[in-house]
């Protein structure tokens, strides 16, 4: 179940730093004010054009994480076909809710695929 709420301030930062580490200017993404939670908020991932999203044109960069149970997270901004930002995905190896947000410096570019 999706819901639409406030982007969180530590969601803007993660997102900005991913986007630096892909080699791109974050000050050239909108960021809006409001998101789409999916499931509920249980992994983290969110959607950050609401309505009309355009079409996935891929990823922008996919990183991991290791949350605090010790299981491995991948995180993929992606993009849509009007150059937006589209969806920030999380996806916890064995699919159980996200224990800890992820700060920039926990973060490191995925060599291992999903």
């Amino acid at each position: 179940m999706n819901q639409i709420r406030t982007i969180r301030e530590e969601e803007i930062v993660l997102a900005k730093h991913l986007l630096t580490l892909a080699g791109k200017n974050p000050e050239e993404f909108i960021f809006p004010a409001k998101v789409d939670d999916y499931e509920g908020g249980v992994m983290g991932s969110i959607n950050f054009t609401l309505g009309d999203s355009g079409d996935y044109a891929g990823d922008i960069i996919q990183v991991e994480y290791t949350d605090q149970d010790r299981i491995r997270v991948v995180i993929t901004l992606t993009q849509n076909s009007k150059g937006e930002l589209l969806d920030m995905d999380f996806w916890k190896e064995n699919f159980t809710k996200l224990l800890q947000y992820p700060k920039p410096d926990q973060v490191s570019i995925n060599t291992r695929g999903i």
